[in-house]
């Protein structure tokens, strides 16, 4: 699946690769393909995928991101022991989509302090592929960073603490926090 719609990549390639020689070092970066089920009821979103993650093509590959336990702990379900496949699939069962707040930009490294020139998720894409999500939950500061554009749109927005290893905060914290999603599952 394409990330963004042709004409919006077309539109955005000149300033992702006019960046020139301030950016010399940095690397274009496509993110990964959204994971939209049809009845999802809730979107999550990240801000760009690491580099563990766009080397596995997998959402939250680093082994020490939080991600995987705090959904699991959530839903009840042993999400962090299952394959890739089988974690997405119990997330669809539940309701849960996920995607990023950005679908590529110029980075180098994983940190969200290094993105530039990002293109922005497409608001409309996530409405037609899953039309029954009434809340958008960002993981992460640069991604609530997208919540003003995502409430006008109608959805319920809520601003969670990152699940990544480098907000290092104990992980029940972090569950604590993301049981607000619970209202929506």
């Amino acid at each position: 699946q394409p990330l963004a719609r042709v004409r919006g990549v077309r539109r955005h390639g000149a300033r992702l690769r006019g960046a020139g020689a301030r950016m010399a070092e940095a690397r274009v970066a496509r993110g990964l393909p959204p994971v939209l089920p049809r009845r999802a009821r809730v979107l999550v979103l990240g801000s760009f995928p690491g580099v563990a993650s766009l080397a596995a093509r997998q959402y939250y590959a680093h082994p020490r991101n939080h991600f995987w336990p705090v959904m699991g702990a959530i839903l009840g379900e042993p999400l962090a022991t299952l394959p890739y496949a089988g974690r997405l699939a119990r997330l669809a069962a539940r309701g849960v989509a996920l995607w990023d707040t950005i679908v590529a930009c110029e980075r180098e490294g994983s940190g969200d302090q290094a993105i530039r020139n990002a293109v922005r998720a497409e608001v409309a894409r996530v409405r037609r592929a899953s039309p029954g999500i009434v809340a958008v939950a960002f993981n992460g500061n640069t991604a609530a960073r997208a919540a003003p554009r995502w409430r006008e749109a109608g959805y319920a927005t809520l601003a969670l603490p990152s699940t990544s290893p480098a907000y290092a905060r104990p992980l029940a914290e972090k569950v604590a926090a993301w049981r607000a999603l619970e209202a929506w599952l």
